[in-house]
C-alpha cells in the first residue's frame, strides 16, 4: 500500500478563501440555517483538539431493505454470508479496538450473533451508512476517538487498508474524514455503481462522482490517465460524525446520491490514499458469480 503524500495544511488565507466561497455555495442552493449553525459547532470543535485520536472502533452498517439488491449482505459468498467473510476481514485489521455490525434488522442481527459478531440495532429512519454508523457510535458503551465505516459488501477488503484510512485520519488533524482508492479499470470507466474520485496534490478529496473524472473532450478514456476508482471505507472523527446528521442534504450530494459530497460541500476536508487493491465490491446479484469465481482461481476460502 502508497499513502499519497501527506502535506502541511494550507494557509490561514487560503482555507479562508475555501470557507467562504463553499458557504456561498450552500446558501445559494439551500436554505441551510441548521446546517451551517452545526457547520461552526463541528469547526470549533476540531480547531480546539489537537489530541492524537487514538480509540477507534471500525462498525459495518448492515440493511436488508436495498433497492439494489435486497437481502445483500446475507447473501452466500462460497458458503459464508457476506457480511460475515467482512467481519472476518475487518478483525485482522490492527488498527481497531472493537469490530460491531449496525443493522436495523433482526435476520440480519440474528446471522451475525450466531457467527460471533458483536450487534448493535439501529432505526429504520436512518438514510445512508454514516447516520446508521452515528447511531450504532451514541449506543456503543464505550466512547470512541475514530469511527471506521466498513462497507459490507466489500468481503475480501485488506485489514492494512481499513489500518491505512485510520492513520491517514491520525496524521491529518486539519480532517475530518479519510477514505481509500484504488486504480480503476477501464471497463469500469462509465460504471455509475463504481464511484470515480479526484484529488490534489497534498492528498485530500476534491471531488466523487459516478460519471468518468476528469472527462476530457473526446469523451473516451484516456488510456495514459491514473483515474481513480472510491473504495467504500470510510473514517470518521467521531465529533464530526455526531454532527454530520444535522448537516442538511447539499445539492451534489442528492445530484450524484453521494453521502460523501455532503462534508466537501460543507467545507470540511478529507484524506484520501491510494492503495493498490483488487476491488470487488458486491453491488448486483450478476457481482456474486465473479467474485467467487475469482476466490476460486487465488484458493481463497
Amino acid at each position: 500500500m502508497n499513502p499519497m503524500s501527506i502535506c502541511t495544511s494550507s494557509s490561514s488565507g487560503s482555507s479562508s478563501s475555501s470557507h467562504s466561497t463553499t458557504k456561498a455555495w450552500i446558501v445559494h442552493g439551500i436554505v441551510v440555517g441548521a446546517a451551517v449553525a452545526a457547520a461552526i459547532g463541528a469547526r470549533a470543535y476540531l480547531g480546539r483538539s489537537t489530541k492524537f485520536r487514538s480509540r477507534v472502533v471500525g462498525i459495518i452498517p448492515a440493511r436488508f431493505a436495498s433497492s439494489r439488491f435486497q437481502g445483500k449482505p446475507l447473501v452466500p459468498i462460497l458458503g459464508k454470508p457476506m457480511i460475515q467473510r467482512t467481519w472476518e476481514r475487518a478483525k485482522l485489521a490492527a488498527s481497531l479496538d472493537r469490530v460491531v455490525v449496525a443493522t436495523d434488522d433482526e435476520k440480519i442481527a440474528e446471522c451475525c450473533r450466531g457467527f460471533g459478531a458483536d450487534v448493535i440495532m439501529t432505526s429504520e429512519s436512518c438514510r445512508n451508512g454514516t447516520e446508521r454508523c452515528n447511531e450504532a457510535l451514541q449506543k456503543l458503551d464505550k466512547k470512541y476517538d475514530i469511527v471506521v465505516n466498513i462497507q459490507g459488501d466489500e468481503p475480501l477488503i485488506e485489514p492494512e487498508i481499513i489500518d491505512g484510512v485510520v492513520k491517514a485520519l491520525q496524521a491529518a488533524p486539519d480532517a475530518v474524514f479519510s477514505t481509500a482508492v484504488t486504480s480503476l479499470k477501464p471497463e469500469d470507466a462509465f460504471d455509475t455503481n463504481r464511484v470515480k474520485c479526484v484529488v490534489d496534490n497534498c492528498g485530500y478529496a476534491i471531488y466523487f462522482c459516478r460519471g468518468l473524472i476528469p472527462h476530457n473532450k473526446s469523451g473516451k478514456v484516456n488510456p495514459q490517465f491514473p483515474y481513480l476508482l472510491h473504495l467504500g471505507i470510510q473514517s470518521y472523527d467521531s465529533e464530526f460524525l455526531k454532527i454530520y446528521p444535522e448537516l442538511q442534504p447539499t445539492p451534489l450530494q442528492l445530484e450524484e446520491d453521494l453521502e460523501q459530497l455532503k462534508v466537501l460541500e460543507n467545507g470540511y476536508k478529507m484524506k484520501v490514499i491510494k492503495v493498490d487493491h483488487e476491488a470487488h465490491g458486491v453491488d448486483t446479484p450478476e457481482d456474486v458469480e465473479k467474485i467467487e469465481s475469482f476466490m476460486r482461481e487465488r484458493n481463497l476460502s
